[in-house]
């Protein structure tokens, strides 16, 4: 079907709500083409769009349609199922509750239960509570990091963690069977929620959450002595973590956090910041002012859904520095090891997960404490797999996990990123650091002291609209088909492919890789740097990770400035 006829079809529905059609009339042409020439793509991790009217773009009827799949793929699990139900929860965007509440209804229509929260909550504590109420699915409306104009709909398995892939393909069949979500129907709300079809849920799960919380951090008395008066910026970036990260804070026993109060409002525009993603300075600019008035030694924020966390630390000359996803992983890495080698509660077994993408620092580090480091795909899933693998077969004790992403998992009660989590363990350490004499930016010294001179770049190419999708796809066979010998002057010593599942050496040998098949290409280079290349799973980019090692911090950025230079004109 053409855009055109798309559209004519969305035009001609009689009922078609009234914001919907009014936006469908002021369409210019282009926008129609964005809006009607695909399908909003669902895959392993949900989807992810503009909200507006269009097939390409998400809204109540593309809503409808996913949450139609997922009625369908339970009803073919059973009545037992049906009475588990679904934990949904949302965040602080555009429409959110809205299709949260849609969701419910219309999964209440196939006589299904349902647990909504009752205001916005994080997306680590919608896999918290899958998990404590033992539903059988997740559904998390949320767009994680992205600008104001996007929402989300993510959907979660039994153990928490985002659906495993035989649910997660069979769910996206049943949605792409579906012909005319115009037609899918829905139970009245209050209804359902008198029938018990619908409960809603909040504060008791809030509690329990924050029960779990407590032994995120590994040494209180190093807590009351050094951490209680020291100064801590935190934003959630008018997102879900100030339901919970304020509260979990306190009740380890840091008292002097200071809240950014602007950015503390649930704000669908995010008005205070271009973009609400902790990852980029610029959304630090209020919480930079707030820690130079009150002095403060460093500097947290969440992304709206409170799954990412962004770290600045005070430098010598009163400065903030914006951490990578990278040197948080590293620094938490180390802090836990070492904090439960000293206690002597360091597990023989001990394990660490992180993406194929992320740092090999902390890999050195990890095997320096005697720990194995378990390399795996992109996505938090695959973490999460690895945790359900190590209960299940006893063979390793999980003791962090994380990607380059900003994203981090402590304590496996969850099982996706959780930056409430991640926000008790870095204020943490910056008490141990202080306990020392030290600071956190003394800290990432000591770890390049010891371990060498690390630097890690991601670029991130956005290649939308029609086009989008075959450029990406150029770009990944040039790199596939036609590979430079070389980057940066030094030899590719092993190139690996995901999708084939090959990792080739220098010499022509090759091995088989053992993860699941991917389309990431990754270069590693005699001097221990590589390059990954692999289009996003959520938006319309493709991304590249340099990753170097040198004899400086200078020789290390010099490196990775050399690569980009090489990659851009090899992508032209």
């Amino acid at each position: 079907m053409t855009y055109h006829e798309n559209y004519q079809k969305w035009l001609d529905v009689t009922n078609l709500t009234d914001y919907l059609r009014q936006e469908l009339l002021a369409m210019d042409e282009k926008t129609k083409e964005d809006a009607f020439y695909t399908n909003l793509e669902f895959g392993t991790a949900g989807m992810r769009g503009y909200i507006g009217a269009g097939t390409n773009r998400i809204n109540i009827y593309v809503v409808r349609q996913a949450t139609e799949g997922l009625a369908k793929l339970i009803e073919t699990k059973g009545d037992d199922t049906k009475k588990r139900g679904v934990t949904i929860a949302y965040d602080s965007r555009h429409f959110s509750q809205e299709f949260a509440f849609e969701s419910a209804q219309v999964l209440a229509q196939h006589g299904i239960k349902s647990y909504v929260f009752e205001s916005l909550r994080p997306t680590p504590e919608l896999s918290f509570a899958v998990r404590h109420l033992g539903a059988f699915a997740g559904i998390m409306i949320t767009a994680s990091h992205n600008p104001a104009p996007f929402n989300g709909y993510k959907v979660y398995g039994e153990d928490g963690g985002q659906m495993p892939p035989a649910d997660a393909d069979a769910l996206t069949e049943y949605i792409r069977a579906i012909d005319n979500p115009f037609a899918i129907k829905l139970a009245d709300l209050e209804e359902a929620k008198a029938s018990g079809l619908i409960t809603i849920i909040g504060e008791e799960v809030d509690k329990e959450y924050l029960k779990e919380v407590k032994d995120v951090n590994i040494n209180p008395k190093l807590i009351d002595e050094y951490g209680k008066d020291m100064k801590i910026v935190y934003t959630p970036l008018h997102g879900t973590g100030e339901m919970l990260a304020r509260r979990a804070l306190a009740q380890a026993g840091f008292n002097a956090v200071q809240v950014v109060e602007a950015q503390a409002v649930p704000d669908p525009d995010f008005s205070t910041v271009k973009s609400p993603n902790p990852e980029n300075q610029a959304a630090f600019a209020l919480a930079e002012d707030l820690g130079r008035k009150v002095d403060a030694d460093v500097l947290v924020a969440t992304d709206p859904d409170a799954d990412r966390l962004g770290v600045e630390i005070r430098q010598a000359d009163g400065s903030y520095l914006n951490l990578s996803g990278n040197q948080i992983g590293a620094l938490i890495a180390k802090y836990i090891l070492e904090a439960h080698k000293t206690a002597g509660t360091l597990p023989s077994n001990a394990a660490l997960a992180k993406s194929i993408v992320s740092t090999e620092l902390v890999t050195k580090i990890a095997e320096n404490y005697g720990a194995t480091m378990f390399n795996v795909l992109t996505g938090f899933k695959f973490i999460a797999e690895k945790i359900q693998e190590f209960e299940e077969q006893h063979n390793h004790t999980y003791m962090f996990g994380f990607e380059e992403s900003f994203g981090y998992l402590i304590k496996p009660f969850v099982r996706d990123k959780d930056a409430i989590q991640a926000v008790l363990i870095v204020a943490e350490i910056a008490a141990y650091y202080r306990s020392r004499g030290l600071t956190l930016a003394d800290g990432i010294d000591e770890i390049y002291k010891e371990y060498g001179h690390f630097a890690e770049k991601t670029i991130s190419v956005t290649l939308g609209g029609v086009d989008g999708a075959s450029e990406i796809k150029k770009i990944m066979d040039k790199f596939r088909n036609q590979a430079p010998k070389q980057f940066n002057h030094t030899d590719i010593a092993k190139t690996e492919d995901f999708l084939e599942l090959t990792a080739t050496s220098q010499d022509g040998s090759v091995e088989k890789l053992t993860t699941p098949p991917s389309d990431v290409l990754k270069y590693i280079l005699t001097d221990d740097s590589w390059i990954a290349v692999r289009p996003s799973g959520t938006e319309p980019k493709i991304k590249f990770y340099i990753a170097t090692v040198g004899t400086s911090a200078q020789d290390a950025q010099d490196k990775i400035a050399a690569i980009e230079t090489e990659i851009n004109s090899f992508i032209k």
